[in-house]
């Protein structure tokens, strides 16, 4: 069996970092000041956080960044599109996070516009359609779409067939669904590399995620769960590989890394599919960030520095 370097030290607390600690602490603060975060309607939380009024800070507009559409299965799906100053030398293919109900391409502007400018991506950020409203496999069938659409599209209209993928959290779940189903159900692999931050792989919940608990700092037991209940419908089996990739076959998919904090609920589903992936026989590098929360990068610090600059090194050697 093959096994990916992990350094046990990575787990200890004395590895974690003063200023990781004091983002961590200031994330749990802010959260425990609203009892019940889920007491409004799932539409006004969209609306406080695309306002930039919940406790998660909105990015500011990148000047690189233009909205556009695509064509989709129900109609047209928003992409947001970030351009890089040169010559483009490929296209990123980016997935949101957010639960499968929650997020959008504006609240992960930084994250696109950091791609386009260090790495000379263009960006292609998509608004899937979002659960419960549309619930499993309308997210799903968006993302699939969209990959299809940059297969046929990308070389006229960005110059480049060289082709990347990923997302945070959910989006990184979105994009394994759609690497498999590519490759499934159109023979195609024209993905070059994956880049898969805190994904959720395994929506019976890993260990990490049921025994997690109450803490909220990003997201905990409670908010997993309604994330998965909102995202799969009834009738439709949780352990349907196309629901839990983790459960899949793995064979024939690109280069990915894979990136994950040790403070993150969703810490087993990164190390169970890096694992996977690699005794799929598909090449797989993982990153495990001491004391990192559920999808760290989204705040400043340095543990956020190292894990994006190494981010940025794959993306460019892709």
């Amino acid at each position: 069996m093959t096994h990916l370097p992990l350094d046990p030290a990575v787990f200890k607390d004395d590895a974690i970092a003063v200023d990781t600690r004091m983002v961590n602490d200031a994330i749990v603060k802010a959260m425990r000041t609203i009892p019940d975060r889920w007491a409004l309607p799932l539409p006004q939380i969209r609306q406080i956080r695309q306002a930039g009024k919940s406790i998660f800070p909105l990015p500011p507009e990148s000047r690189r960044s233009v909205n556009d559409t695509i064509p989709g299965p129900r109609g047209p799906i928003p992409v947001r599109i970030f351009m890089p100053d040169g010559v483009p030398q490929g296209v990123y293919l980016h997935f949101h996070g957010g639960g499968w109900t929650l997020g959008s391409a504006r609240e992960t502007e930084g994250l696109s516009d950091r791609v386009a400018a260090n790495c000379g991506l263009v960006v292609v950020s998509v608004d899937y359609a979002l659960a419960p409203e549309d619930p499993y496999p309308a997210g799903v069938d968006d993302c699939e779409a969209a990959a299809l659409w940059l297969v046929r599209e990308g070389q006229a209209r960005f110059g480049s067939d060289r082709f990347l993928i990923g997302g945070e959290s959910a989006g990184a779940h979105l994009s394994t669904v759609t690497l498999m189903r590519l490759r499934d159900r159109h023979g195609l692999s024209p993905f070059r590399a994956a880049n898969l931050m805190a994904g959720c792989y395994d929506l019976r919940l890993s260990p990490s995620a049921r025994h997690w608990g109450d803490l909220p700092l990003v997201l905990n037991t409670d908010d997993i769960t309604r994330f998965v209940a909102h995202f799969v419908p009834a009738g439709v089996a949780v352990d349907h590989p196309d629901v839990s990739p983790l459960l899949g076959d793995l064979r024939g998919l690109p280069p990915a890394l894979f990136s994950v904090g040790t403070r993150d609920a969703l810490l087993d589903d990164t190390l169970f599919m890096a694992q996977a992936w690699t005794r799929a026989g598909s090449p797989a590098e993982l990153q495990v960030y001491p004391g990192g929360c559920h999808v760290f990068v989204a705040f400043p610090g340095s543990l956020s520095d190292a894990a994006l600059a190494r981010c940025d090194a794959f993306l460019r050697a892709a």
